[in-house]
């Protein structure tokens, strides 16, 4: 029973995080002058990506070799698994309930050009990380993949930053919220907005640390493997950030923000976090691991062809990712993978 209770603690403060997060990053777009394109698909996404980001290189370079690894190549795919399933899924069900006061709905009110750059780098770099875990014993060409995979995101940032490929929308200091470390303020100093934000992050890491283990201590006693509950669990408890946050925006109707946070956390997660995979790992996937990866192509796959092909999105395209999400928890429950 307490660890139900510190789970459902955790929980609340993953989300506390999220909020004060989320008006701290918006503060800082607002006094940088930066699109929100770029605060959600770099500074929002990067920020609540440390936790997953973290578990895994803690189960690879801490855990014992077999389960370490497992865990830790189980996290690493589960990510954008959850993002790309999971986390769209919420996303477009929050935009369906907050219809009523939408007069544009269906239509997404996103970017659609910087949203196609976000997959099209997600789909191709994930692609080529997916690719690596072919190779076998050819390391040096493995740790070439990685080298490439760490300059591809760079490449992403710089423009990202710079809005090259999509319209620059500022982040507009009428639609913001007080800044909660200054709420009497209406020019927050930097310094203040850069506390807030630093510190919800460091509070999302901590209640998501605590959710993932409490989750692996109830898990561990009702008898669910490490693979699965690495590819399952952990990333559900680690993608709560980007899931509260894109639900906070979408709540205020900037889609832009919400959606970026999701599709900016997939690019850092098939290049960055894959790219460490690749190097301290043996970087082999198993069936089910193929399968989810499979899997977040598809969900993916939609929504880049309706954006590209129909010019925008509609969260009917997103609620996809919630099918088959759960067509892989039946999967696991049957005993098909």
């Amino acid at each position: 029973m307490s660890n139900l209770i510190m789970l459902l603690i955790s929980l609340a403060i993953i989300l506390v995080g999220a909020v004060v997060f989320t008006n701290g990053l918006e503060w800082f777009g607002e006094k940088k002058h930066l699109s929100d394109g770029a605060v959600g698909s770099i500074f929002a996404a990067v920020g609540t990506a440390m936790p997953e980001t973290l578990v895994p290189i803690v189960a690879i370079l801490f855990g014992s070799r077999e389960a370490g690894h497992k865990i830790g190549v189980g996290a690493i795919i589960g990510a954008p698994f959850m993002l790309g399933t999971l986390a769209f899924f919420v996303s477009g069900l929050a935009v369906m309930l907050n219809r009523g006061k939408r007069g544009d709905y269906p239509i997404m009110r996103v970017d659609t050009a910087a949203m196609r750059r976000d997959m099209e780098y997600f789909l191709a770099l994930y692609g080529l990380a997916i690719g690596a875990s072919f190779l076998g014993d050819h390391h040096a060409l493995k740790g070439l993949i990685a080298v490439a995979l760490f300059l591809a995101y760079g490449s992403y940032v710089r423009k990202t930053i710079r809005c090259e490929d999509g319209a620059y929308h500022p982040v507009e200091e009428s639609d913001l919220a007080p800044c909660y470390f200054a709420a009497t303020s209406h020019d927050p100093p930097m310094a203040v907005i850069a506390f807030q934000v630093l510190s919800s992050l460091l509070l999302i890491v901590w209640g998501s640390y605590t959710f993932v283990e409490k989750v692996q201590t109830i898990s561990q006693q009702i008898g669910v493997s490490p693979f699965i509950l690495a590819m399952i669990i952990a990333p559900i408890a680690t993608e709560l950030p980007e899931k509260f946050n894109s639900v906070i925006w979408i709540n205020k109707g900037k889609d832009a923000l919400a959606v970026g946070n999701v599709t900016g956390a997939m690019v850092f997660q098939s290049s960055v976090i894959t790219a460490l995979g690749i190097l301290i790992t043996e970087w082999r996937l198993n069936p089910a691991a193929l399968l989810t990866v499979a899997l977040t192509f598809a969900t993916v796959g939609a929504a880049y062809g309706q954006i590209r092909w129909k010019g925008h999105l509609t969260p009917g395209t997103l609620l996809v990712g919630g099918v088959f999400y759960a067509i892989f928890l039946v999967l696991i429950l049957v005993g098909g993978i």
